[in-house]
């Protein structure tokens, strides 16, 4: 007997994001049906049945809000993520576990992101919270992100912002590089630091 379900149901029911169910037609790795009102419906008998997760693997698979700054001095700022994301995350019902990181965009081997990516990686994961993308990382997110997406994790970010142009884009990534390497050659807190990386910032 046929069961009909929305997409949104069957997004529900198999623990992947909508986005992915869409991926999977477009491969022709599923089908669907089409309503009056063109709506999909997918039918439970026929989904594949190694796409889905095991039962015993759904209760492991946890919301992850995740917040980063760059230095002490945004402890603020990190703590106003925080909050937001607790919000959003409790607004939606979810159970979740919060992981936050204090150090540069461009630091790979923060504890906080190391302990996001192995979980990510051992399917504990289900879902992943941000507020702004380039709180994952500065350069390299793309990559989390594919590795989200094939192990099937729902990436929700919750402030898309503006689009920028590619000046402004550049302007930031060169910020961004001078500041971790000028902290590394003066120290952090020392004044010809801070001299050059408002010096950077009149500039841009």
């Amino acid at each position: 007997m046929r069961k009909l379900v929305s997409i949104g149901k069957a997004s529900e029911i198999l623990g992947v994001s909508i986005q992915t169910l869409r991926r999977w037609e477009a491969d022709g790795k599923i089908t669907s049906e089409r309503t009056a009102t063109n709506h999909r419906r997918y039918d439970l008998n026929t989904l594949v049945p190694e796409l889905t997760h095991k039962k015993s693997d759904d209760h492991v698979r946890k919301t992850i809000a995740y917040a980063r700054v760059s230095s002490q001095d945004q402890k603020e700022d990190l703590v106003r993520q925080q909050q937001v994301l607790e919000m959003y995350c409790a607004s939606q019902g979810w159970t979740f576990e919060l992981m936050s990181d204090l150090g540069s965009g461009m630091n790979y081997k923060k504890k906080g992101l190391n302990k996001l990516l192995e979980a990510i990686m051992n399917n504990q994961i289900g879902r992943l919270v941000l507020t702004h993308k380039d709180r994952l990382l500065r350069f390299g997110a793309e990559l989390v992100f594919s590795l989200c997406e094939a192990k099937n994790v729902e990436i929700i970010i919750l402030n898309q912002g503006e689009n920028l142009s590619f000046e402004e884009e550049l302007a930031q990534d060169v910020l961004e590089i001078i500041t971790v390497f000028s902290a590394r050659l003066y120290g952090s807190r020392s004044k010809k630091n801070q001299k050059l990386i408002q010096a950077v910032k009149d500039v841009l």
